[in-house]
């Protein structure tokens, strides 16, 4: 990584963590978490592999109406260090696409459900793949029960995009319709740290179009080696193979405090023959803001 790159990530994040800004978490897996009333939370992220190093500083902020409801608004920025090694690769930064999302969940001594309905509005730089060009939604539906110290949990969903999780920032983004399956189970080993392993699913149907965000827009195709298109060229369109990934996840996640998560991960994609490394910190500026009163 460049000293200017790194010196950008620095930057944002004393920015974002000084100033306040912040998400409520709008995943499945953590959304409508706990609390009511305003919502915030800022969330530090990427991932490295073969292909380059993205990172993602994801900031919403929202409102938690009842214990079942609530939504929030979000604006991701982009950090991209592409590799060397990639055909017509592009390092840069930007702002990705604005988006609103609509959460509920049900919890119960039987069955914990959650679900996330999430849209966004195509305004982020296309030519960096942080854009399809049309309007994208995600709908996730998450459950989960615990026994004592295991949870095991189950997430379908439904899309005309491949999104990012906290375990995977992608090197690319697509278009398409798409059902996403992911199940496992996390393990509280020891106070604020537990561990979890996944395995995960991304089936699209019809045409799809893959949007590299390592690979500029006026770069020419290259090779595809082991289905991997976002190497190759900026955009590709064609059937759903494309588009379609599967592999699995393990992780240790840790929450420092109240208002601090941290997590480090390992992503592994059988499809794409692909080994990645990410992490994240999170903040709850909201919960801290609340406190502060």
């Amino acid at each position: 990584m460049s000293k200017r790159f790194a010196y950008v990530i620095a930057a944002s994040i004393c920015v974002l963590t000084l100033s306040g800004l912040g998400t409520a978490q709008s995943k499945a897996e953590s959304a409508a978490k706990d609390d009511t009333g305003f919502t915030s939370y800022v969330e530090f992220g990427g991932t490295t592999n073969s292909a380059g190093q993205v990172y993602e500083i994801d900031s919403s902020a929202g409102y938690t109406f009842t214990q079942h409801f609530g939504m929030d608004f979000g604006l991701p920025i982009y950090f991209v260090n592409a590799s060397s090694s990639t055909t017509g690769s592009t390092s840069g930064s930007g702002v990705g696409n604005p988006s609103v999302d609509l959460r509920w969940k049900y919890p119960h001594t039987s069955l914990n459900y959650a679900t996330v309905l999430t849209g966004s509005a195509p305004l982020g730089d296309k030519n960096l793949g942080l854009n399809t060009g049309h309007a994208t939604f995600d709908w996730t539906n998450h459950f989960d029960h615990a026994f004592n110290q295991v949870t095991p949990f189950f997430e379908a969903g439904f899309s005309n995009t491949t999104s990012d999780s906290r375990l995977f920032v992608r090197p690319y983004t697509t278009f398409g319709l798409n059902t996403h399956f992911r199940e496992g189970l996390e393990v509280d080993v020891w106070k604020f740290i537990s561990v979890g392993a996944a395995g995960y699913e991304i089936a699209p149907f019809g045409n799809q179009t893959v949007f590299s965000r390592v690979v500029g827009g006026s770069s020419a195709n290259g090779n595809v080696t082991h289905g991997r298109s976002f190497n190759a060229g900026h955009q590709t369109t064609g059937t759903a193979s494309i588009a379609a990934d599967d592999g699995f996840s393990t992780w240790i996640d840790a929450s420092l405090n109240k208002y601090t998560d941290a997590e480090i991960g390992y992503t592994r994609s059988v499809q794409f023959n692909l080994n990645s490394v990410s992490f994240s910190i999170g903040f709850n500026v909201g919960r801290l803001l609340r406190a502060s009163k």
